[in-house]
């Protein structure tokens, strides 16, 4: 969905209403566009908000003017936020987008959840270089800056015409006053200030914003965490897609709805079963239950596209299709803790006889079965399925 009223950023909208949200921000001379190959894996675990600067993308050109600064760009995304009621939300931006989000970290601690900042910097050079940019663009319009933004923005041999076409189309004006903003930006002694858990993402081949500019944020905001990505330029979401998205999946999916992957994991599978998966646990096998606590239950088990009742009755079925049995059993005692009585368990495992097959059901029955039985004689017969 795409949004423009007259005085919002605009704005396109993507994943479950309901879900934890995610406001994207993007490099200056781009749009909603850089985030194409990113945003829609984002979505299905969040609201994904991405917004255009003003003159760029849908947004209105007189949103700023001349003298602009990264807080009025800043000032523009809360209202955009409020206009959502977005009370708090999570924040990725690359370039004077990450520059937007850092300023919001530090301003406004309250709003933001989580900061992943793409490419960015605390502070974008000399005041000088921007101010001369800014003047030539007002007097000769946006094609000097675009016969070099392949070469800035891109490694050689790699290109993305829909975002050089997307400077073309920027507004002049605008694009001049976001450097103004950029000329007056300087965050670097407020960092240690931000309290929000952040994600410093950097391509190593950024001639814009060098990694050196990453480790300077990273060194300077309490427990942040540098992601370098190799053959990486200044435009990261575009030319290396999987990299950000795994970054960000993992960054954002940290934790959500308040909960590690160890905490979750412990919620369904029970504190005895993690003990002994942990006491169990060696030097050969150390990175394994690290994958799984991160990956299975930190990501996935807390994804809030659905419930932990559904993720049930699916992991049921699966490990019934593969003949898991051992993780069944332990499965079917999860499913109980996450809600689903006896009665749903067996209806579930009669579906699977249908599609899986009677000897799979069959043997699923005699796993189901031993497993309610020993909790009946351990809880007695009056104890509740899910205690």
């Amino acid at each position: 969905m795409t949004s423009a009223p007259d005085r919002l950023l605009h704005h396109r909208t993507e994943g479950p209403t309901a879900a934890p949200p995610l406001l994207l921000g993007p490099s200056l001379g781009t749009s909603t566009g850089l985030w194409d190959a990113v945003a829609p894996d984002l979505s299905t675990a969040h609201r994904v908000v991405r917004w255009d600067l003003p003159g760029h993308g849908g947004s209105a050109a007189d949103l700023i003017g001349p003298g602009a600064t990264v807080a009025d760009l800043a000032a523009l995304v809360m209202e955009l936020a409020d206009s959502l009621s977005l009370d708090r939300f999570s924040y990725a931006g690359v370039s004077l987008g990450g520059a937007v989000g850092l300023w919001l970290a530090v301003h406004h601690p309250e709003r933001i959840d989580r900061l992943a900042v793409v490419c960015s910097s605390a502070h974008f050079g000399e005041p000088g270089p921007w101010q001369e940019r800014a003047a030539l663009v007002r007097r000769d319009g946006l094609a000097p800056v675009a016969a070099g933004a392949a070469a800035r923005w891109f490694t050689p041999g790699f290109t993305a015409p829909e975002l050089l076409d997307d400077l073309g189309a920027t507004d002049p004006s605008s694009y001049a006053a976001c450097c103004d903003a950029l000329a007056a930006y300087d965050l670097r002694l407020r960092l240690p200030e931000i309290q929000a858990a952040t994600l410093v993402i950097a391509g190593r081949e950024d001639p814009a914003t060098p990694p050196a500019h990453a480790r300077e944020l990273a060194d300077a905001i309490p427990d942040a965490t540098l992601t370098e990505l190799a053959a990486t330029s200044h435009l990261a979401p575009a030319e290396n897609p999987e990299a950000v998205r795994v970054a960000l999946r993992g960054h954002f999916g940290a934790n959500r709805s308040g909960h590690s992957g160890m905490a979750v994991r412990r919620e369904v599978l029970g504190n005895a079963h993690v003990d002994r998966a942990q006491a169990g646990t060696t030097g050969f096998t150390a990175r394994f239950q690290d994958f799984i606590t991160r990956y299975a239950w930190g990501e996935i088990w807390t994804d809030p596209t659905l419930s932990r009742r559904e993720r049930s009755l699916i992991t049921l079925t699966a490990l019934v299709a593969h003949g898991h049995h051992d993780e069944l059993a332990m499965h079917v005692r999860a499913a109980l803790r996450n809600g689903l009585t006896p009665q749903e368990i067996g209806a579930a495992l009669l579906q699977t006889g249908v599609y899986c097959g009677v000897p799979a059901a069959n043997s699923a029955f005699a796993v189901a079965r031993r497993v309610l039985e020993e909790i009946q004689e351990t809880d007695g017969p009056d104890a509740s399925p899910t205690n």
